[in-house]
C-alpha cells in the first residue's frame, strides 16, 4: 500500500511554490500527495489528514509562525485520537528552533535548503515505505 502524505500550509502565508515542489517530489518517489492549498486552518487540516487517512502531515511554514501552529497540529490530530499521525514541518526555520519543533511533537523538521533527496529518505523511514525501483 502507498503511503499517503498530507502537504498543508497553516496560517496566512499564501507562499506555496516549496509547497508544491515538496508535493511533486513526494508524488513522484511514489506516495500519494494531498495537497490543501494554503491559507488553511489547524482544524480544517486535521479533519482532511483523519478523511484522508494520512500517515504524515507536512506543514509548510515561511510566515514566522512555525513553533505555534505546529504545536497546534500535534496537539489537535492528539485530540483527534489520531497522534499516530506523523507530523513534519519544513521552511523558513531557524536551526536554534529545530529542537523546540521537536520538543513540540514534530517528527522531522526540514529548513530552507534540506535536499529534496534527504526529505524523501525521511519521509521514506517515518512510513516504513521502500524506495521504489
Amino acid at each position: 500500500m502507498t503511503a499517503r502524505v498530507l502537504v498543508a500550509k497553516p496560517g496566512l502565508d499564501g507562499h506555496d511554490r516549496g509547497a508544491k515542489i515538496v508535493a511533486r517530489t513526494l508524488r513522484d518517489a511514489g506516495f500519494e500527495v494531498i495537497y490543501t492549498g494554503i491559507r488553511q486552518r489547524v482544524e480544517d487540516i486535521v479533519s482532511i489528514a483523519l478523511q484522508e487517512d494520512v500517515a504524515v502531515v507536512g506543514l509548510s511554514i515561511l510566515s514566522g509562525a512555525h513553533l505555534a501552529l505546529t504545536k497546534r497540529v500535534v496537539d489537535a490530530l492528539r485530540a483527534a485520537d489520531a497522534g499516530d499521525i506523523a507530523v513534519v514541518v519544513g521552511g523558513t526555520i531557524p536551526q536554534a528552533d529545530v529542537s523546540r519543533l521537536e520538543e513540540a511533537g514534530a517528527a522531522a523538521v526540514f529548513p530552507t535548503g534540506t535536499a529534496l533527496e534527504v526529505l524523501v529518505t525521511e519521509i521514506r523511514k517515518l512510513t516504513g515505505t521502500p524506495a521504489s525501483s
